[in-house]
């Protein structure tokens, strides 16, 4: 177990306080578990205050003693209620803020509604996108904690290998595989930004359930073991001549990577197989122009343009009707975060050091899906691989 580095909290607040600087905000207060445990290493319950210059301050409702344990930070304080908040400011010379940030896109109304109040007269706004900046860009601390969550799936997609079978439901695969990522120290928690986006260790499914569309924002869904779920592996059984995807997540230390890899018993159609290598090439595409300084938007285009080239329109990035508009995701502490490949982000650029995973897939209802996802971290001459399972369709 990594506790994360006071020089890497200090690097985090640092940039943070450089961002709201240049937008004119005096702080910005954070509450949510992966927003704190980013900037403070622990997610104790409470409020990260920080101000413009100067210290943070972490103010802890529950756990005050384990904070203590786990945070690198210099000022960590008890803390009963929001209302507390002015005279706390006020103790360490920090005048109640004018304008401060918050995270507005993930953050109670609720809860908004009483640290507005006792913050009187501070005109709030959504420091969300500031956030993610920061955290879209990765140490080499963090990427190494990364290439240990690679580690894990890659021990997880070798274990598929060992165990596929037909005859055993897609609910049993997937059970064995997340009992092999466990014992390599899975933390279980895989953590979304988005709102309702719940995702338990991945998607493990088979044959015609691989393409059912889900509620997700993701190109594939699954049918699941029940509506309240609605996503992922269920009973159905594995067959001979079906995909059968490994999309897993694995999540170590904290950060996340991102990979898919398609097996099957006995071999697949000419055209999923054609399919799959397909998705490889729009990979390797990825891979030829992807560098520092290009757009996001940029990337998305020229990818989506080859998969409508080689035949795709209908069935890239989900069956018709139920598609999406991305083909990878930034990922670190969150499995959503930034950069998105994504149609219309056209002003946001690569940068060094920032990791996404890409997972160009072709659906076809009634067959099933197939496709490849690996999580990158940008070089300065271009993508790094952080998965690296073997990549071939695996026919057993």
């Amino acid at each position: 177990m990594r506790i994360t580095p006071k020089s890497e909290l200090q690097s985090r607040i640092e940039k943070l306080q450089n961002l709201m600087q240049s937008q004119g905000l005096d702080a910005v207060l954070m509450l949510q578990n992966a927003d704190l445990f980013y900037f403070t290493g622990t997610i104790q319950q409470g409020i990260l205050y920080v101000p413009a210059s100067g210290q943070p301050l972490y103010l802890v409702r529950k756990d005050l003693a384990r904070a203590r344990m786990e945070c690198g930070l210099k000022e960590i304080l008890p803390f009963k209620s929001p209302k507390d908040l002015p005279g706390i400011l006020s103790d360490f010379g920090y005048p109640t803020p004018k304008t401060a940030g918050m995270e507005l896109d993930v953050l109670p109304v609720a809860l908004f509604q009483r640290l507005q109040k006792v913050l009187d007269g501070c005109t709030i706004s959504d420091a969300s996108s500031l956030i993610r900046t920061v955290r879209s860009v990765k140490s080499r601390y963090e990427i190494e904690i990364m290439k240990d969550a690679a580690l894990q799936v890659d021990r997880v997609y070798k274990r598929a290998r060992e165990v596929i079978r037909v005859g055993m439901t897609d609910l049993e695969l997937a059970a064995e595989l997340e009992f092999c990522a466990r014992k390599q120290g899975h933390q279980g928690i895989t953590r979304m930004r988005g709102f309702n986006s719940e995702l338990f260790y991945g998607h493990i499914f088979s044959g015609a359930d691989s393409a059912a569309p889900a509620f997700l924002d993701a190109p594939l869904g699954g049918i699941g073991v029940n509506p309240s779920i609605g996503q992922g592996a269920s009973y159905k059984t594995i067959k001979a001549h079906e995909p059968i995807t490994v999309d897993f997540a694995g999540a170590f230390d904290g950060y996340l990577v991102d990979q898919t890899r398609i097996l099957c018993i006995g071999g697949l159609s000419d055209q999923l197989t054609r399919a799959y290598e397909d998705m490889v090439r729009i990979q390797d595409r990825l891979k030829a122009i992807a560098r520092p300084g290009v757009a996001w938007g940029d990337l998305y285009e020229d990818c989506y343009a080859l998969a409508c080239e080689l035949g795709y329109k209908e069935h890239f990035m989900g069956s018709a009707g139920a598609q999406v508009s991305f083909i990878g995701h930034g990922i670190g502490v969150e499995i959503d975060e930034f950069p998105f490949i994504a149609r219309g982000f056209k002003d946001q650029v690569l940068e060094e050091n920032m990791t996404f995973a890409f997972e160009p897939k072709a659906v076809f209802p009634g067959l099933g899906a197939v496709g490849i996802e690996n999580t990158f971290w940008v070089g300065a001459e271009g993508l790094k691989h952080i998965t690296f399972s073997d990549q071939d369709l695996v026919v057993l």
